[in-house]
């Protein structure tokens, strides 16, 4: 076996492993009570599309992300929701979409943009990064770079986790 191949840190009697992170930000609620919340935001999400109020959607769409072990599913079941609705979105009307969010729901925003990125074959990286262009420009990286919030580990622990 090739020492380049042996990992060290199963050694390490001190790491910490990823349900030990993610025990920190345990919401405590329920998966059913949680997969039941991002069903019907989904359901107000598609009814503010319907009736043309993207902004609104959007909002909504950020609203109570599921943060938290055992939520697998409502992760990626709000993710895809809040990716229909950055669809809906011309390029003109970003930055006005953005600019009518506040700070934490552009913090949020951000973490699922990055969330979309990691995943290029199921979600339209250049929308993404046009998204993550405009919102750079409002908040500026480093608030995002250092939140503490975790929404599962895609390799970092802040995003939306995928099976």
């Amino acid at each position: 076996m090739s020492f380049r191949r042996i990992d060290v840190d199963q050694y390490d009697e001190e790491r910490f492993g990823e349900e030990e992170l993610l025990a920190e930000y345990d919401s405590g609620r329920d998966p059913r009570e949680v997969a039941a919340a991002v069903q019907s935001r989904n359901v107000d999400v598609r009814n503010l599309l319907q009736r043309g109020n993207s902004t609104g959607a959007l909002a909504k769409a950020l609203e109570d992300p599921p943060y938290g072990r055992n939520h697998d599913a409502a992760k990626v079941q709000n993710t895809q929701t809040v990716m229909e609705v950055l669809n809906q979105f011309r390029a003109a009307e970003i930055a006005t979409a953005i600019n009518s969010l506040d700070a934490a729901q552009r913090e949020v925003l951000m973490k699922y943009l990055y969330a979309g990125l990691a995943k290029p074959e199921q979600f339209n990286s250049t929308l993404l990064l046009n998204w993550h262009k405009e919102v750079r420009g409002v908040e500026g990286i480093y608030r995002f770079e250092c939140a503490r919030e975790i929404l599962s580990g895609l390799g970092w622990d802040y995003w939306p986790k995928y099976s």
